[in-house]
């Protein structure tokens, strides 16, 4: 399934992920600091988001607690497959030619490089074993 998020709906899940439930001005109040959004307006993105079958609710006296439906593994695992598929179709299949161009764009610190050879090597010894 695609989740297409937009960034103010994945600053909202990010909230309802890490609390596990949270209320209109709860999320508003997290989102505020870095933010100028009104509380209608995370009132009716919630609404929206609920009717995609994204976030559900449950009503706690006069509040409504809202809680993320999809994990963030699923958003996650969409939104890398949307990207894949739009990489795949940029660079022709081309893996090095994307890694190359990411490497070179992107602000990469030696600890990130460190970590990608060693992905690299991992994978590599699943390649050699699967041969075998």
């Amino acid at each position: 399934m695609s989740y297409s998020l937009t960034e103010l709906q994945l600053a909202l899940m990010k909230v309802m992920w890490e609390r596990g439930e949270a209320s209109v001005l709860d999320l508003h109040d997290a989102l505020r600091a870095e933010r100028k959004i009104a509380q209608s307006t995370v009132a009716t993105l919630l609404a929206r988001m609920e009717k995609k079958n994204l976030v559900t609710h449950r009503q706690d006296g006069r509040q409504y607690l809202y809680r993320a439906l999809v994990s963030e593994g699923q958003v996650r695992r969409s939104v890398v497959a949307e990207v894949s598929g739009l990489f795949g179709r940029l660079f022709e299949g081309d893996v090095t030619a994307m890694v190359s161009h990411l490497l070179h764009e992107s602000e990469v610190e030696a600890d990130d490089l460190a970590r990608l050879r060693k992905m690299i090597q991992q994978r590599e010894a699943e390649l050699k074993g699967g041969a075998e």
